[in-house]
Order: structure tokens, then C-alpha cells, then sequence
């Protein structure tokens, strides 16, 4: 082959494979600086969406870009261009791509239906560009300004069918989005504690003591250190150290004092802290042994718990005195009313309304007390609370002790149209030890000298004080297993004691059916207190053939009892045996709840709770609601509302229904 001809085939080769290169360089020097700065106007014209005031030079250039891309690629292009961003995603997200692509709350498929119909009303024409060169006639210019204005209004209206559904969307949610922003800083502030001075910022909790006790706490365990090291310090003889760790253990202690809370201290205290601290650091190097401190830790630890127990046992030995004393200001207003009621004559120690006694239309009540204070408050809740109190009959039983003041108070303060009537319990004569196990048996040598002998003991004290309870010893307290034999001519009768307030009418609890039972009472057990083998010796085999373990107790209080069945099942000979084969002891303690609950072992009718609440005698933990329903509530414990040692929340349930200006309550001091 001639050389020419040779060279002219490696300069074509050459050109041939240089023109790639030169097409990408067009590319990126010419096409992408237009889109740059005639994106919007080019790439709509050549999707045939034209902007008014376009020049002639995007004209062209969208001409010529024609016959470069594709008509794929610029209805992709032209279809992402918007008003405020020449080129989105809205095109992708309304394509047929994948669900998680797709706009939430949005119609992609019937936005897509609302832009052709657009189109077509619009008269869009597809335009025949020509493959290279351009077409200046006037013709064509019209064509692209009708397609540019038609496009622009149906795009509009689009929009603004966009805007109205939006808005309506938000109006729809608004109410419940208002609301629940309101819940939210309602409970945002409940959690906010604003009578806390200090806490001006609930969002600084760097500033802001999380434990008001911090300090105490550390100079504690520094005090208990410092007693650890005094010991070491006297067994190595390093004096000292010694005269200065008592120093500082003494400087501790007064500023201490019997500060709870770190804003009781003085402003001194964190300057002896710090000093305490320098002297522990010097102890530490001089003296740490780490068998000599485990073992003296130990041993302070030990004394400790002895000594916490030794308060325990005197806790409770102070607890249950406190419970069987009798405060002053009752004891004087007993002394009082019984001088009084022994100065009246004869003939106005008389109860009014005394046919009421043994009428079975009426609502009878038996209330046995020797608390004068206490019984008023039972009575008077009772007769505030009743709808008709003409109807209500109150059975009062008391000692021979209390019964003149007794009777002189509800003499000189009778309870509106209701009918009281006072007696005395030792003028009962058929209630005598012949005929009663319990009376039999507190005369026994064997029983005074188990309750009575004197312990040296602390806790043996402690724990045969509480049986040494008059409410135990009495007969008040037993004479609830015989009350068809003091009202024999009822049908039925409400039992209440004496630490009860009444709150609301009582008048349904003699519609409830019993259903042949002779108890009504409310339940007292949970999922494994309260039942019988709490109150009984199941160890015994007399008890273990006959009861339940897992029986559910029911609580003394406020009982409605039917007379009637009582009389046909024998309650009182039940109880009697039972009673008579526990002279020994064996079979539960001295007290009532654990006989009653032998004696009516499957005869009680479980009632509504709401009728009765207990617990306000030791359970500081009681909703207030489960209160506030109650029809009843009871102090039962040794938290007396009368008592000093009561709940002080729980005592105005109590005092509401007490006339504290009553001459004889001013005379005796008793206030509120």
C-alpha cells in the first residue's frame, strides 16, 4: 500500500477516536452552562410547558437541545420543573416507583389523572421540532405562547386544588391537634414543682439537688468512719491523731444537731465537712488496715441492728400503752356528766320515745362503748347522714362506770326525732359465768396470771400488753354473740363499733338479701392476707378438720345480723362451744374476730365494699376516694382518732361531726 495512502487511514482513525472526547467536552463546556442559566425556560419549552417572557435565544437553544436528548428525557426534565425549583423530585414520586417512594396522605395516581385531563383541556399539541436548525416563523411563536399560557393557568388551578385540600386536611385535625397539645402541657406542668424555691428552671438539672439530704448523709458516713479510725488510732497509739479525729467527730456532731434536711444545717457545715475529710485522708494513710476496718465496721454494724430492734420492742410496748389509755380530756368530760346525770331526779333520767324500742318497722342500731366521746360520733354521723331519722332506733349498751355519763349526754343532747336508749351491761342478769364461757374463764386463776402476771421482760411485755386491752377483757366486747338474747323481739339489727363514722344512709343495708345467711359483713382478704389461717391454730386438729386455711375473713365493725336465723341456727350455742374448748388457749388467742369467724363459718353474705372501709387506725395508705365512698369507715388499730398518736389526715372524717364549742367540751379543754 502507497505511504499516502497509509498515512490519510491513520489520520482518520485518529479523528475517529478523538470525537468521543470532543462530544463529552460540547457537552460540559455548551449544554450544561445552559441549563444553568436557561434551565427553566429551555427545558419547559421543549416540554411544551413555555414561560411567557422567554427570548428568542432559549428558543433556539431549546431547538437545538431537541435534537441531542431524547423525547424521554425531556418529559422526565420537563415534567420535574416547578415555579419555585426548576428541577425536583415530584415527577419520581408520582412515576410508577415503589410504595416507599411515594408521598404519605397523597393520591399520586389521581394527581397524575388531574395533570393530563389539565393538559388536554389545555390544547397541548406535541410539536414536531426538526432533527437540526430552527424555524423563525411567527407561526411557530404563537403555538408556543398559546401552550405556555394554557399550561401555566391549568398548572395554577392545580395548585390552588392542592392549597384547598391541604387546608382542609389541617382544619379537620386542628381540634384534636389543639387538644392534645393542651394535654401535653397540662401534665408538662403538673410535674413541674413550683413551691420549691430554687427551682427557677425546670430545664437545669445540673443546678439542683436532687437528694435535700446529701450533705447529712456524708457527713454521716464521714462520723462513722471517723469512729472506725479512732479506735485504730488508740490501738496504734497514735494520740494525735486521736485528739484530732475527736475534735472534728465533735465539731460533726453540734453542727449536725438534729438536722433532717440539708437546709437545716448552718452555713459552717460544709467548712467542718471539708475539714473532717482532711483528717480522714490523713487517718487513711496513717492507720488503713483493711482486716482492722472490716472488723470494726462489722461490730458497729451489729450493735446497730441490736439497737434498732431494743426500739422496735419499745416502740411497740409505748404504741400499745398509748392505745388503752384514755386521754384527759375525755376522762373529764366522763366525770363531769356522771356528777350531773346523779343530780337530775329521778323522773328526767328517762329516755323519750320508748314504744320505738321493739318497733320492727323501724332500723335498729347496737352500739356497745364506754366512750362517751366516740359513741356521739356514731350517733350523730348516723342521724346527719339518714333520710328519715324519726325511723332510726339506736340500742346503746355501756359499763356501769360510763353509764351515768352516758346517759346524761345524749339526755341533754338527744339526736332529733331518732330514739336512743341507754343500758347498763352488769344489769344484765342472765350474762353471768355460769352461762358464758368467756366470763368463766376470765375468773380463772390460770388466765389473770397469764394476762395480768407482771414480765420483767421488755418483750414479753410488749407482747401480752395488747390482750391486756379493756376492749379484750371487757364484756362490751363480747356481747355481740348475744344480741338475740338483749333485743329478743328484733328481726334484725345493725352491729356498729364504736371507732366508726357513718357518711352516708344506711337504710339499703336492711333491703340486702342475705340469701338464709345470718351475718352480712364485708370481706377483708386479699391474695394471702386476711384469712383464716391468720386469726386460727391450724396446727390444732379440732381446727384443721373443720376450717378452710385459705377461708376469706370478714370484718367486725359494721354487721347486719338476722335475728331470726340466728335463732333458728343456734349461733350463741356454736360460739359457746368453740369458746369453751379454748380455755386453753390452743385454738386462737383472747379477742372476738377470731371466735366470730369460727362461729359464722359459712353463714355470712359477703356485702358491697363501698359499705365499709377499714384501716384508718394504722394504714396510712388509703385512697382518698375509697374514703370519700365509703358508707362507713373504720379506725380500727390502735390509731384511735381520739388519741393523740392518730393520722392527722384522717381525723377531720372524725372531728366533723364533734360540736367543739359544747359547753361540756370547753370546760374539758377538748378541742379540735
Amino acid at each position: 500500500m502507497p505511504r499516502g495512502h497509509s498515512n490519510a487511514g491513520a489520520n482518520r482513525c485518529i479523528l475517529a477516536g478523538s470525537w468521543m472526547p470532543l462530544l463529552v467536552l460540547v457537552l460540559c463546556s455548551v449544554i450544561f452552562p445552559f441549563f444553568f442559566f436557561f434551565g427553566p425556560g429551555a427545558v419547559e419549552n421543549i416540554g411544551e410547558l413555555g414561560i411567557e417572557n422567554i427570548d428568542w435565544r432559549g428558543k433556539m437553544a431549546a431547538k437545538h437541545l431537541k435534537s441531542l436528548l431524547s423525547g424521554n428525557v425531556i418529559d422526565v426534565i420537563s415534567a420535574g420543573i416547578d415555579d419555585e425549583n426548576p428541577l425536583n423530585l415530584d415527577v419520581f414520586l408520582k412515576s410508577n416507583l415503589s410504595a416507599s417512594w411515594r408521598r404519605v396522605g397523597e393520591d399520586a395516581s389521581i394527581e397524575n389523572d388531574s395533570i393530563l385531563e389539565s393538559r388536554q383541556q389545555a390544547g397541548d399539541i406535541e410539536l414536531e421540532l426538526p432533527n437540526s436548525g430552527f424555524t423563525n416563523s411567527s407561526e411557530s411563536d404563537d403555538q408556543w405562547d398559546f401552550v405556555d399560557e394554557a399550561t401555566k393557568l391549568a398548572r395554577r388551578k392545580l395548585r390552588e386544588e392542592r392549597r384547598e385540600k391541604r387546608v382542609a386536611y389541617l382544619a379537620q385535625h386542628d381540634d384534636e391537634a389543639t387538644l392534645q397539645l393542651e394535654n401535653d402541657a397540662i401534665q408538662s406542668s403538673k410535674s413541674f414543682d413550683s413551691a420549691v424555691l430554687g427551682k427557677y428552671s425546670i430545664w437545669r438539672r445540673d443546678h439542683e439537688n436532687e437528694k435535700p439530704d446529701m450533705t447529712i448523709r456524708f457527713m454521716r458516713d464521714q462520723m462513722i468512719m471517723a469512729r472506725v479510725y479512732l479506735t485504730l488510732a488508740k490501738m496504734k497509739n497514735k494520740l494525735d491523731l486521736y485528739q484530732e479525729l475527736q475534735t472534728r467527730l465533735k465539731d460533726s456532731q453540734r453542727v449536725m444537731g438534729e438536722a433532717t434536711d440539708d437546709s437545716d444545717l448552718p452555713p459552717s457545715a460544709l467548712k467542718k465537712m471539708k475539714a473532717m475529710g482532711q483528717v480522714l485522708a490523713r487517718a487513711r494513710e496513717q492507720l488503713y488496715d483493711c482486716k482492722l476496718v472490716t472488723g470494726k465496721l462489722r461490730t458497729m454494724l451489729e450493735g446497730a441492728e441490736e439497737q434498732v430492734r431494743n426500739l422496735k420492742r419499745q416502740s411497740s410496748f409505748l404504741g400499745q400503752l398509748a392505745a388503752k389509755t384514755l386521754p384527759t380530756g375525755i376522762h373529764c368530760l366522763s366525770m363531769r356528766l356522771t356528777i350531773d346525770y346523779y343530780l337530775l331526779p329521778p323522773e328526767m333520767r328517762k329516755f323519750p320515745r320508748s314504744e320505738n324500742l321493739e318497733n320492727r318497722d323501724f332500723y335498729h342500731y347496737a352500739l356497745f362503748s364506754d366512750n362517751v366521746l366516740a359513741a356521739s360520733v356514731v350517733v350523730n354521723s348516723t342521724i346527719v347522714n339518714a333520710k328519715d331519722p324519726s325511723k332510726h332506733v339506736f340500742h346503746l349498751v355501756t359499763n356501769k362506770l360510763n353509764f351515768g355519763a352516758m346517759s346524761m349526754w345524749f339526755l341533754s343532747n338527744p339526736p332529733g326525732d331518732a330514739t336512743i336508749h341507754v343500758d347498763n351491761v352488769d344489769e344484765f342478769k342472765w350474762l353471768n359465768s355460769t352461762y358464758c364461757p368467756v366470763l368463766r374463764q376470765l375468773e380463772s386463776t390460770s388466765m389473770r396470771e397469764y394476762y395480768f402476771k407482771a414480765d420483767k421482760s421488755l418483750s414479753a411485755a410488749s407482747s401480752n400488753l395488747k390482750y391486756r386491752n379493756p376492749k379484750y377483757l371487757s364484756m362490751l366486747n363480747h356481747l355481740r354473740f348475744y344480741l338475740p338474747e338483749v333485743y329478743p323481739k328484733l328481726d334484725k339489727i345493725l352491729f356498729l363499733d364504736d371507732d366508726t363514722v357513718v357518711q352516708k344512709d344506711l337504710t339499703g343495708l336492711w333491703e340486702v338479701d342475705l340469701q338464709g345467711n345470718v351475718n352480712g359483713a364485708v370481706e377483708t382478704c386479699g391474695e394471702s392476707f386476711h384469712r383464716f389461717d391468720k386469726y386460727l391454730n391450724f396446727s390444732s386438729p379440732h381446727i384443721a378438720r373443720n376450717f378452710d386455711p385459705n377461708a376469706c375473713g370478714w370484718a367486725y365493725g359494721m354487721n347486719m345480723f338476722d335475728l331470726l336465723e340466728w335463732k333458728k341456727k343456734d349461733m350463741t350455742g356454736i360460739y359457746h362451744k368453740w369458746q369453751s374448748m379454748n380455755e386453753d388457749r390452743s385454738l386462737w388467742k383472747l379477742g372476738t374476730l377470731p371466735p366470730g369467724l369460727i362461729t359464722f363459718y359459712g353463714l355470712t353474705y359477703p356485702l358491697k365494699k363501698t359499705w365499709h372501709v377499714l384501716g384508718l387506725g394504722y394504714d396510712p395508705n388509703i385512697d382518698p376516694k375509697m374514703i370519700a365512698g365509703a358508707a362507713v369507715i373504720h379506725y380500727n388499730g390502735n390509731m384511735k382518732p381520739w388519741l393523740e398518736l392518730a393520722m392527722t389526715k384522717y381525723r377531720p372524717y372524725w372531728t366533723k361531726y364533734i360540736k367543739f364549742d359544747h359547753p361540756y367540751l370547753r370546760n374539758c379543754n377538748l378541742r379540735e
